[in-house]
């Protein structure tokens, strides 16, 4: 397991993420979500919409990973989108996917 899907695992241990469109769609909006990340296989609705919203918000947006490498990070079966909300944990996230791409 990389070092990105690591990190959402100690956040999530930590409590620090959501994952589930819904969850995610309200973490957004109410401005607690610090990086959103969209599985490489959600539909191409579900990557816009998080795109859309995100940059309205200026929240930073990853599309990155499978459903399942997503949902191993979290300790649940599939996850095609997950918001981590600590600064701290956001910050290292989003350092690692800029400097893979």
């Amino acid at each position: 397991m990389n070092k990105v899907f690591s990190m959402i695992g100690l956040a999530t241990r930590a409590g620090k993420t959501v994952a589930g469109e819904f969850s995610v769609e309200k973490a957004v909006k109410d401005n607690k979500a610090k990086v959103v990340i969209v599985s490489t296989e959600s539909s191409d609705n579900t990557k816009k919409l998080f795109e859309n919203k995100c940059k309205f918000y200026k929240i930073p947006v990853f599309i990155y990973g499978t459903k399942a490498e997503l949902g191993m990070a979290t300790g649940n079966k599939e996850r095609a989108s997950i918001a981590v909300l600590d600064p701290g944990f956001s910050k290292s996230i989003v350092k690692m996917l800029t400097e893979n791409e």
